[in-house]
């Protein structure tokens, strides 16, 4: 299925129902006086977070959802039936904006989380009430309200662990296929990767993670070029990412030149992004003689003045990445229990 990561939506919440303005009339009692009942409330509209969803494709073809108006009042003080709730499902990572103003309204970020995103109208009032020893016969009565009318834009981020990041063709759709389950589409051209693919890495009988591999970078991708921001909003949502980095190219452009670009478009897009945890990953050491791979890849760990941790590794003959998933996860499992000892 084509992943769909933004999608704009109309929600209408339920009108609430009008207040009746009736009276009592009954053979044995000509002055029954008023007896008109309350309307029932609009429904509300809800979002509600979904984790067997996860795309926002269905969006393109329903653009208008309606919750049930509230049935108005009647006679004898019988209140009018209130107008169900309207539930839509969604993928887990959908944020939700206000078309007219840009205002976030919602970030469903857990499975079965909930938002209301337009409130249902109240309901009216009937004469009934309006009735007092000066007033015996009120024909005073509230009408319903209106339910909220909003355009909405759902932008959906992947939630995944693990991000990686790099130009086109630098191997992470083979990374994520020798780590993972996840079968993205490979191919010796830039932007095979269109739309993020997710997999499991299952490091232990207990213990994986996700990872997600994402649609390749190119100069100008923070103002908008190539898969610009379309990749970028995606890569803030990771703990981790993995800056993947071909040890020789075959366009024969510069690895570091190749490091720089990636690291000057995270910096453009956020001060956040360029600070997150990076692990640097020298893939494609297959392409280098055995007796030569430690001292290429220590030339371009010295050019780049890399501080962090680095990984030489193997996407096709899958050198390496045990380690690195293992190194992984711990690191996953203890950002977990700082996490958890931070909110104590």
């Amino acid at each position: 299925m084509k992943f769909v990561d933004e999608a704009t939506i109309q929600v209408e919440a339920g009108h609430g129902g009008n207040g009746a303005c009736s009276f009592l009339r009954l053979k044995f009692m000509p002055f029954g006086g008023p007896d008109g009942g309350d309307g029932g409330d609009g429904g509300s509209v809800y979002l509600q977070a979904d984790e067997n969803i996860n795309t926002l494709v269905d969006f393109r073809y329903i653009r208008i959802y309606k919750a049930e108006n509230g049935e108005k009042g009647r006679g004898r003080n019988c209140s009018g039936k209130a107008g169900d709730d309207l539930v839509i499902r969604v993928p887990v990572g959908t944020m939700v904006f206000d078309e007219g103003t840009n205002e976030l309204i919602a970030d469903l970020t857990q499975a079965e989380q909930k938002a209301c995103v337009a409130q249902g109208g109240r309901h009216g009032v009937g004469n009934a009430r309006f009735k007092s020893s000066i007033n015996r016969s009120p024909r005073r009565t509230i009408p319903g309200q209106e339910g909220e009318n909003r355009h909405l834009r759902l932008e959906l981020k992947v939630l995944a662990d693990v991000g990686l990041v790099g130009l086109p063709n630098a191997g992470k759709s083979t990374l994520i296929t020798a780590m993972s389950a996840a079968r993205p589409k490979i191919a010796d051209y830039p932007f095979t990767t269109l739309y993020p693919q997710l997999g499991v890495v299952s490091v232990s009988r207990f213990h994986s993670f996700v990872i997600a591999d994402l649609p390749g970078l190119i100069e100008g991708a923070a103002e908008g070029a190539g898969l610009g921001i379309r990749f970028l909003k995606h890569v803030s949502r990771t703990k981790l990412l993995f800056h993947v980095l071909d040890v020789l190219p075959l366009d024969d452009s510069d690895p570091v030149q190749n490091f720089h670009a990636i690291s000057h478009e995270l910096a453009n897009y956020s001060d956040e992004l360029i600070h997150k945890e990076r692990w640097l990953v020298l893939n494609k050491i297959d392409l280098l003689p055995p007796d030569e791979v430690n001292a290429h890849c220590e030339k371009i760990v010295n050019q780049l003045d890399w501080k962090g941790r680095v990984f030489k590794v193997s996407g096709l003959t899958k050198e390496g990445l045990t380690e690195l998933s293992q190194q992984a996860m711990n690191y996953l499992s203890e950002s977990e229990v700082d996490q958890k000892e931070n909110e104590l």
